[in-house]
């Protein structure tokens, strides 16, 4: 095979990622990326594969979703991988094509949830592996689509959740806006060579924002094992189904879901100051102990950000801080979904 394609491709992705270090083209690369006309290779992400004959049954025993709804690989689902105390290990996109199941994660935890599903295979027909061979590319509007010569009205016929095959790989769309194409290495390649100088490629940290933006967790390592599922609107996003067997941390989830109110949720969120994934976050009504913790964030100007954190409710009615000194305020901003509602949006 002739990888001059998927050689520039990775090559271009590198260039983005770094040009993207100095904020000024982080923010024209946002700028893009809000248009509606940017495509990122979704580097911060890996794909794990689980395939067998027991690959369904497996899986319908290990994550928060049913993944039997996936059998017609019509659709894609959130879903999450939970420790016995019902606290998530990791966060996915999940769907199902030519009988495999593939489970986009977070990259720096896609080794250890690989080995971790692997532990508990025992004797059931399943092989889990990382999927080297596969990248996540992102897509934003139509002329990132009349790039890679996918027919925008195609596109725009699959909505969220939904997917089908087009030339390049697997188009699947997004809550909010944008869709995310699985291509393989013959895929990549194609789309390597087809990538012009003047499409705008993005950063995979700026398009962080669009997940931002739509209000999608990514458990990552600085925050693995933080959260129970609800606490991060899993269930809001339809990554949790309370109506399937059991899993590691069911007995919990359930509780949480139906002892009363959730006490903490993540809500979209903007401050002035930069702040680390996993950073601490604090409040006047609550002093000496942390109330939260910001789970994302992206830069949209000189000196703004926006995020998602998980923070406690009634802690918003004295304020939330990034700091026990409470200077770094945060405010919150609207998601796309109503934290009160109980059902998939």
């Amino acid at each position: 095979m002739n990888l001059d394609g998927k050689l520039r491709l990775d090559a271009r992705a590198e260039r983005a990622n770094k040009d993207a270090a100095e904020m000024n083209v982080h923010l024209r690369q946002l700028e893009s990326l809000r248009a509606g006309a940017a495509i990122s290779v979704l580097d911060k992400h890996k794909i794990i594969q689980v395939a067998g004959e027991d690959a369904e049954a497996f899986l319908q025993g290990q994550l928060s979703s049913d993944v039997r709804e996936l059998s017609d690989e019509s659709h894609a689902q959130y879903s999450s991988y939970s420790s016995a105390k019902g606290r998530m290990l990791a966060s996915f996109l999940v769907w199902r094509s030519d009988g495999v199941y593939c489970l986009a994660v977070s990259a720096d935890l896609a080794e250890y949830v690989a080995k971790r599903l692997s532990m508990f295979v025992l004797r059931s027909k399943v092989k889990v592996s990382i999927a080297d061979n596969l990248t996540l590319i992102g897509l934003a509007g139509a002329t990132a689509l009349n790039t890679l010569a996918i027919e925008p009205a195609l596109a725009a016929s699959v909505g969220p959740r939904e997917m089908i095959r087009v030339e390049l790989g697997l188009l699947i769309g997004l809550p909010g806006a944008g869709w995310v194409l699985a291509v393989d290495e013959a895929g990549a390649e194609q789309l390597g060579a087809r990538l012009t100088d003047t499409a705008s490629l993005v950063s995979s940290g700026v398009w962080d924002w669009r997940d931002i933006d739509a209000g999608i967790p990514w458990v990552s390592l600085a925050t693995q094992e933080q959260f129970v599922p609800q606490m991060a609107n899993m269930e809001l996003i339809g990554g949790v189904s309370f109506k399937k067997g059991c899993y590691p941390g069911q007995e919990i989830v359930a509780r949480s879901q139906y002892l009363g109110k959730m006490k903490r949720r993540m809500f979209k969120v903007a401050f002035k100051q930069p702040l680390a994934i996993g950073a601490k976050l604090y409040s006047p009504s609550v002093a000496g102990q942390s109330i939260g913790m910001v789970a994302a964030v992206c830069q949209v100007a000189p000196d703004q950000y926006e995020g998602l954190a998980v923070v406690q409710f009634q802690a918003w009615e004295e304020s939330i801080y990034a700091d026990e000194a409470y200077t770094i305020r945060l405010q919150q901003l609207e998601l796309p979904y109503s934290l009160n509602e109980g059902a998939e949006n």
